[in-house]
């Protein structure tokens, strides 16, 4: 394949979730379709992310249920979690489903060149591959490039003891102790998962609260059910400074002038996003202040013919956004007339117990200027959640009052990441809460929580005792 030349219709630069999702609906389109992966098929998402981290998520889930059987009426010894073997089955999980894309990849006949991609012009990709230099002549391209974790300059990333979420992913030994630096999405799921294999987890947050973009009400619970869990939390702290690299740990100094030793400092404050070194400023193609690809609506960038989307565009860094981001690109790029929208975007947190949420809150509600009604359901009052040993957490949905349709939700509570989606469709459909409620839902089941809110707004939920009279 040496100093090769090819010829495509249509190239897509990064095989993540927007982008080999993107190759394959160009090719429903169409034909000449070639997709340029460096490292494994599926992206962080699949690699280093989504799927790695709901697999250690499983494996942990089922140890606390053990540790939890005796409530449940069975008799159990103490489980010893084997880190190793976690890891080697979230290995397998992902294996497996990169075996299933490179499947449907060729399914659909979309060829992949392995290498690392940059444009050379708007219509020429050089991939430079193990075996030397590819270059492809195409009609339209479509950068999918993704993202890293971020790094913060204040720790030495060379050091055993500091990890990103990608080498978090790779231990195979329980550390003793770890300090996680944030506390977003990616350090509570984190904290989750080594809080249950018995590490003593000190989380370090510079915001005043948790999970920050998170409902305030959501925060206030998850920062309670995390300290029951022994998780301590410093918020309003960075860490001002790295005291000692051990082979064996690491000492730091806080802003607080607290010191803290751990065996392990796991850093999650975000993502910085994979824009350099692709050919950007040589074909002109505008970024912004983070380094992210400007695109409009239908995803095109300031050069006719290529088209950005996922993280490296910086919107909503999901993989479901970047999924469906491509879809648009790939439309768009085949003669098609699309439009990317984003009005409803459901977000999920696969903490213990879950949260996900999609649309306003109430506080973005006011930010806005709207007059919303709010309805809560509490799982504790929920027959299938008790019976679950599950009744910790509520459902919040948020109403426009003036209409009554729905404008938001949040869910803290068992398979929240399954229910928001009924508040999804309803919002994209502006469904109100009277037809969530007047909606007949199964009994017992989870999703009678939703119903259950929506009759909260109006005061007629059946299972919520009625406010007392002043």
């Amino acid at each position: 394949m040496a100093n090769e030349t090819m010829k495509a219709k249509l190239v897509v630069i990064g095989g993540g979730p927007g982008g080999y999702v993107a190759a394959i609906r160009a090719a429903q389109l169409g034909s000449g379709v070639v997709l340029v992966e460096k490292d494994l098929l599926g992206g962080t998402c699949l690699n280093r992310g989504c799927i790695p981290t709901k697999a250690m998520l499983a494996c942990t889930e089922v140890l606390d249920a053990i540790r939890e059987a005796e409530a449940y009426g069975i008799s159990v010894g103490e489980p010893k979690p084997d880190l190793k073997a976690m890891v080697e089955r979230k290995e397998k999980v992902s294996e497996q489903l990169r075996n299933g894309i490179a499947q449907l990849l060729k399914a659909n006949k979309v060829e992949l060149v392995k290498g690392f991609g940059r444009l050379a012009a708007p219509d020429r990709v050089v991939v430079e591959t193990e075996e030397g230099e590819v270059t492809i002549e195409t009609e339209k391209v479509i950068i999918a490039t993704g993202s890293e974790p971020a790094r913060l300059p204040t720790f030495d990333f060379d050091q055993p003891a500091i990890l990103t979420s990608t080498e978090g992913l790779e231990l195979t030994e329980i550390p003793s102790s770890m300090i996680i630096v944030g506390s977003g999405v990616v350090g509570s799921e984190f904290a989750t998962v080594f809080s249950s294999l018995g590490t003593k987890v000190t989380m370090v947050e510079l915001m005043d609260r948790i999970l920050p973009t998170e409902d305030e009400r959501i925060a206030t619970q998850m920062k309670r059910l995390l300290n029951k869990r022994g998780i301590e939390i410093l918020t309003g702290t960075t860490i001002e400074e790295v005291l000692e690299y051990r082979p064996d740990g690491v000492k730091v100094k806080l802003s607080n002038g607290q010191e803290l030793e751990a065996e392990k400092l796991l850093v999650s404050i975000g993502r910085s996003l994979n824009s350099q070194g692709i050919g950007l400023e040589e074909v002109g193609i505008k970024t912004g202040q983070r380094g992210e690809i400007v695109v409009n609506e239908r995803m095109e960038t300031s050069v006719p013919g290529v088209y950005a989307i996922g993280d490296v565009v910086g919107g909503i860094l999901l993989a479901h956004v970047a999924s469906f981001e491509g879809i648009c690109a790939a439309e768009n790029a085949m003669g098609l007339d699309s439009v990317m929208n984003y009005d409803v975007v459901p977000a999920c947190i696969f903490t213990e117990p879950e949260i996900a949420s999609v649309g306003l809150n109430p506080a973005k509600a006011e930010e806005r200027g709207m007059e919303v009604k709010v309805g809560r359901f509490m799982f504790g009052g929920l027959g299938k959640a008790l019976a679950m040993g599950k009744g910790q957490g509520f459902v919040q949905l948020v109403v426009e009052a003036s209409t009554d349709k729905v404008v938001g939700c949040q869910i803290m509570g068992p398979h929240a990441s399954d229910l928001i989606h009924e508040v999804a469709l309803a919002i994209r459909l502006g469904a109100t809460a009277k037809d969530i409620g007047s909606t007949i839902h199964a009994h017992p089941t989870l999703a009678e929580a939703i119903m259950e809110a929506a009759e909260a707004v109006h005061e007629r939920a059946i299972h919520v005792a009625p406010a007392r009279k002043k």
